[in-house]
């Protein structure tokens, strides 16, 4: 394969150190840009390569400016197979696949109590905010792989590292472990982050103290969080049943909170603005490092489908945000973005077998019931042993952990029951998937196999007893109206594929359609920021 490490390699090199080359008969050499002074990496929520390809003729503000200036990178990959939000983010500034972050989805369960652990939960930390936040205190703890910001805190300790997002995976992952500032919206208060032992609250919040005081003065006159419908997104509002209810897909929609509104990444493109004023981030004397994690097309993609008018109002005001965000990085030379995605998504299923995707349904609710009485039976168990989160499924004891070897012979059983199951792509034990060979960095990401693409998830003890895929244009997820509708986390490429985009000053806009990987994000900024970076890397 080592075409495929060449393309990865050249692509990503050329990409930073040249332009167009002069028409000439000889080629020259071109001059090799600048060392950034500022990197901004930008990662959307859910914003896979088909959503950008959909609305990039709609495009007017930052998005369409970086989509005609930069470097795109149309078919840019998520390798692993497990596409979730935090694993996702563990790729971005790391160069590692999440089997190596260690971040195997966004919660697992300890087999020995059953309780259900958070990616990013620091049970020492307490929140910033005083209260217990969405996933209670969390920090980087969990995290087994440096990232580009504690490069550049290792070997300039006076660069200055802060990331904001809408939620604290978003944030804390691009962050790495000793940032200066790490920042998520906490409804009722502002920008919230988490404080290690003996850390002081006001201290920890200073960089966004005076926008939190503004963001909730304004918050008090319950500002409006979505526009009326008009233009191209009212043609696409509609009802639709959803199993004993009906989905009013409209804008307003019914449930109005910030956090599944275009409000949320507004907010965030604020505070992101803010800190590089007042912080003067891209001024020092070296490299500084800012990391926005955009929530909002994730939380609107899963509460209201992919292809309403909410996530269309969603698009358009978040690249008006990022337009505001462009135009403020104006001011600062030297600057390097890079635009990416955590995963992609899919439209609910309902609409997607109305628009001519007939395989689009939902797994029968009965699966892990039958699964269930199948091993009790077998084995001759006193207890439910399975216990399921979407398409993970863990081997649980009654009351402590199932000693081996029977958890091993529960999970292939259920794994062979699962691959004769209609509608199961593939089922596999996390005994097979740490024994898959790791992708070497030369694979091609288009051509890994399914066990391939799943093992890149996989960590020993934080994933599931057995992992299995559905076919495409099948959802685990329920669905309930009021609650989430539409989801991710498949091993397909609309959950893989997502856009790479590189900007600064210095280049042409060039389209690059051949694919890369989110792990050749980090190692690209590093050599461009002049930084030594681990040997092993998978980027």
């Amino acid at each position: 394969m080592k075409m495929a490490r060449q393309w990865i390699g050249l692509g990503l090199a050329l990409a930073l150190t040249a332009g167009i080359a002069p028409a000439r008969s000889q080629v020259q050499p071109e001059r090799e840009p600048p060392a950034p002074r500022l990197i901004v990496t930008i990662v959307i929520d859910q914003f896979g390569s088909d959503l950008f390809s959909q609305y990039r003729p709609a495009f007017t503000g930052g998005l369409r400016r970086l989509a005609d200036e930069g470097l795109v990178y149309p078919n840019g990959y998520q390798t692993h197979g497990m596409t979730e939000t935090c694993p996702g983010h563990s790729t971005i500034l790391t160069g590692v696949h999440p089997h190596r972050t260690g971040i195997a989805a966004n919660d697992w369960i300890d087999r020995a109590s059953g309780a259900e652990i958070y990616c990013l939960a620091a049970p020492a930390n307490r929140l910033a905010d005083g209260g217990d936040g969405e996933n209670g205190p969390v920090g980087p703890d969990n995290l087994r792989a440096s990232g580009l910001g504690d490069w550049l805190k290792a070997a300039r300790p006076d660069s200055r590292v802060f990331a904001v997002s809408g939620k604290d995976r978003g944030a804390i992952n691009l962050a790495g472990s000793h940032a200066d500032g790490t920042f998520w919206w906490a409804d009722g208060f502002g920008f919230t982050t988490y404080l290690r032992p003996g850390e002081d609250a006001a201290d920890r919040l200073r960089p966004v103290a005076r926008l939190n005081a503004a963001v909730r003065a304004r918050m008090e006159a319950r500002p409006a969080l979505w526009q009326a419908m008009e233009g191209r997104c009212a043609t696409l509002a509609g009802d639709w049943r959803i199993g004993n209810d009906v989905f009013h897909s409209t804008t307003p929609p019914a449930r109005l909170t910030v956090d599944t509104s275009p409000l949320l990444d507004e907010l965030t493109v604020e505070a992101a603005i803010a800190l590089l004023t007042e912080q003067r981030l891209g001024r020092g004397a070296t490299v500084d490092l800012l990391g926005i994690s955009l929530s909002g097309t994730d939380r609107i993609g899963h509460r209201y489908g992919s292809q309403g008018p909410e996530m269309c109002q969603q698009i358009l005001r978040m690249d008006a945000a990022l337009g505001q965000l462009m135009a403020a990085l104006e001011d600062i030379p030297g600057t390097l973005v890079v635009l990416t995605a955590d995963h992609g998504g899919s439209d609910f299923v309902e609409r997607l077998a109305a628009r001519g995707y007939p395989e689009a349904r939902r797994m029968e609710p009965g699966l892990l019931g039958r699964l269930n009485g199948a091993v009790r039976a077998r084995f001759a168990l006193g207890h439910d042993p399975l216990k399921a989160d979407g398409a993970n499924i863990y081997v649980m004891g009654d009351g402590a952990a199932m000693p081996e070897p029977l958890r091993g012979e529960v999970a292939a059983a259920v794994a062979a029951l699962l691959r004769d199951e209609p509608g199961v792509a593939g089922a596999f034990t996390i005994d097979e998937l740490l024994a898959t060979p790791s992708a070497a960095r030369d694979t091609h990401p288009e051509g890994l196999g399914l066990r391939e693409r799943i093992a890149l998830s996989t960590v020993p003890v934080r994933s599931a007893d057995v992992i299995f895929a559905l076919e495409p244009g099948m959802t685990p997820f329920p669905g309930t109206v009021g609650g989430y509708l539409a989801g991710h986390g498949t091993p397909w490429d609309h959950d893989r594929r997502v856009p790479m985009i590189f900007w600064s000053a210095d280049h042409t806009g060039q389209e690059r359609t051949l694919p890369v990987r989110t792990v050749d994000i980090a190692p690209t900024l590093a050599n461009a920021a002049g930084l030594d970076v681990p040997a092993e890397l998978d980027g």
